[in-house]
């Protein structure tokens, strides 16, 4: 298993697939992790609440898990690319 240690070593992936086989010999280095978790405490957030069907919800922290992330800071994730997406497009 290696470990990743810096961000820029994760490549971008072409389908799931390579994505999952990438991980299957991959793993974060929990000080890289630990990292993550200390950059996203500091800025300042408001507290929400989302209602999601449980099936979605158990989707989505399987996905979180396959990737070793938390599935609350993986979806604030996916909204930020997406927010990205979505400015692009308006200019």
């Amino acid at each position: 298993m290696e470990i990743i240690h810096a961000w820029d070593k994760i490549p971008e992936f072409d389908d799931s697939e390579a994505e999952y086989a990438f991980w299957a010999s991959h793993a974060l280095d929990v000080r890289l992790m630990n990292t993550a978790v200390l950059k996203e405490s500091v800025r300042e957030s408001t507290t929400i609440t989302l209602r999601f069907d449980p099936r979605m919800l158990a989707r989505i922290k399987r996905i979180a898990r396959s990737r070793f992330l938390n599935y609350q800071s993986m979806m604030k994730q996916w909204l930020s690319e997406r927010l990205e997406d979505e400015m692009r497009s308006d200019d």
